[in-house]
């Protein structure tokens, strides 16, 4: 009777001592379920992010391969597995956020170059601009230098011309000065004459008298 009691009690511990270990195996189980939940439900998050998704894609590859190994992995290879998976969920997670920003700077530094290239431009147009102004200037001094010019030849041609009519002019008074001089001893010749004629009519005795 003993005995019996005995086997009994011995199976109970062992049936005891089994349901611990299958609910520890559930629960690691379970704890081995969530890690892999976890980390492809990050994963899964970085691939919908419209911002990050579309890069790392190797890295993104390599994470699920992990991931699926730790679900596959034994409990001795888990420790290992779970730090590898939780690596490669990291490092793509990180690999993405590197390459978005490398194409942000990337991106930056175009708009960057185009704004530089922009502004080239509105220099080289504003320079050409002013040369074109200049041009134009230098044209319309040289314009008003020549019409000055011809201003100033006009008026020294008018200065001429006015010079050559009065020594014309001076000639002319000269000339016209001798002629009334030669007009005035003709005439007072002629009247010396005139008056010298009369003089010896007079003192001629008249016919009448003799």
């Amino acid at each position: 009777m003993k005995h019996a009691m005995f086997k009994k009690h011995r199976l109970s511990v062992i049936a005891i001592s089994l349901l611990a270990v299958f609910a520890s195996a559930a629960v690691q189980a379970r704890k081995d379920d969530m890690d892999v939940g976890r980390l492809t439900n990050t994963l899964n998050q970085l691939a919908a992010d419209p911002n990050l998704g579309t890069y790392a894609q190797a890295d993104q590859a390599l994470a699920r391969d992990a991931i699926s190994q730790l679900a596959q992995a034994s409990s001795h290879d888990r420790p290992h597995a779970l730090y590898i998976a939780q690596r490669r969920v990291d490092q793509a997670k990180a690999e993405a956020q590197l390459q978005a920003s490398q194409r942000q700077l990337n991106q930056a530094d175009q708009e960057n170059a185009q704004l530089q290239l922009e502004r080239s431009r509105i220099d080289a147009t504003a320079a050409q601009q002013q040369l074109d102004i200049q041009r134009m200037q230098y044209q319309l001094a040289q314009q008003e230098t020549q019409r000055l010019q011809a201003q100033g030849q006009a008026a020294a041609d008018q200065a001429a011309q006015a010079q050559a009519e009065a020594a014309q002019a001076r000639k002319l008074a000269a000339a016209q000065s001798k002629v009334a001089a030669a007009a005035r001893r003709q005439a007072e010749l002629a009247a010396k004459a005139a008056k010298a004629l009369r003089a010896q009519m007079q003192d001629q005795p008249s016919g009448g008298g003799k």
